[in-house]
């Protein structure tokens, strides 16, 4: 074993993406237990010793048919909270998907900021470091926690798709909206880089009021060329249809989806299956499985992110520098 002093464990509905994950970094996923009680409530706790070890927990934070988003956080908080009191040297919390992150900000009066009610949480069992992939909102993020944090992102692996399948054609990085430029630009600047030309950028008008989402003006040049559109995850799915259908009409080629996330809520395969939108490309932090499965075999990829997040376990582990898997 590479790692003696390292042990890595994946919570029970995270546990093919921590195989994948202790695949790539060359150790065994340690053992535990989680277990249900009939009143509702339940136990986790890690079946061997991890005295003085440098631990870390795999456990990816959406909902799904089997748990709740909240009952995933709770099963993770205790169980690191049972780590910690078990004698682990460090304990860093691996959460690909962090939920609760959208809301970063007072909109309305009176309104919850979630995103530092979930901080104050993992803090409050012990947690000592956190490693996601792509929040919603970077600095909302880093503001939120007062433990060390680790931000990944899915964009290399993106690029490396985009090469893979249409680096010959002309392309375009395209918002679907105004918020999303700067995730898009950076998207743009690395892949322009990877290529040795330029790659053009567009952006979608668009306005949310009552959950009513409406704009329809491109600002841009996406006609004849394939485009990219970049966001950091697909809920409902139309902002992602309205963008691919504005793309087309302004002479696209075609339009590719690009997210770290399909969280997929109810109703999103049927938006997203336009023929506006060749294809949907997504990261495996979150399960398709509210997806049908034909719309999986035709119009879906999912990318694997093992090889990143193990990458950034064994930089953290020996001391190593994170940078390089973020900046380029």
């Amino acid at each position: 074993m590479p790692y003696p002093d390292l042990r890595l464990f994946a919570l029970e509905d995270s546990r093919r993406l921590g195989e994948r994950v202790a695949a790539a970094l060359g150790v065994p996923l340690a053992a535990h237990e989680e277990r249900d009680f009939e009143d509702g409530e339940h136990k986790t706790r890690p079946l061997e010793s991890v005295r003085g070890a440098d631990t870390y927990v795999v456990c990816s934070l959406y909902g799904d048919d089997r748990h709740s988003v909240n009952d995933k956080l709770v099963r993770l908080l205790f169980f690191i909270g049972a780590v910690r009191e078990s004698g682990a040297a460090r304990v860093t919390a691996i959460t690909p998907y962090l939920c609760y992150s959208r809301k970063d900000r007072k909109t309305k009066p009176r309104d919850p900021v979630t995103t530092r009610y979930t901080a104050s949480l993992f803090e409050a069992v012990g947690t000592d470091c956190l490693i996601t992939l792509d929040v919603h909102n970077l600095a909302a993020f880093q503001n939120a926690f007062r433990i060390n944090t680790e931000h990944l992102e899915a964009r290399p692996l993106f690029i490396d798709h985009v090469l893979q399948h249409w680096s010959g054609d002309e392309l375009v990085v395209v918002s679907p909206d105004v918020g999303g430029i700067k995730r898009a630009e950076r998207f743009r600047e690395s892949l322009e880089k990877r290529l040795g030309r330029p790659v053009a950028a567009a952006f979608m008008e668009k306005k949310r009021s009552g959950g009513v989402v409406s704009g329809e003006a491109m600002v841009g040049e996406v006609e004849g060329r394939t485009a990219l559109i970049v966001d950091d995850l697909i809920a409902g799915g139309t902002t992602m249809a309205r963008a691919a259908t504005a793309c087309a009409r302004q002479g696209a080629r075609r339009a590719v989806a690009l997210a770290t996330h399909g969280v997929f809520a109810h109703g999103a395969g049927t938006r997203l299956d336009t023929p506006e939108l060749e294809r949907v490309v997504i990261t495996d932090s979150v399960p398709p499985t509210r997806l049908d499965p034909e719309f999986v075999r035709r119009r879906l990829t999912v990318i694997d992110s093992s090889g990143l997040l193990a990458e950034a376990i064994r930089r953290l582990h020996e001391d190593g520098s994170i940078t390089e898997l973020v900046w380029d």
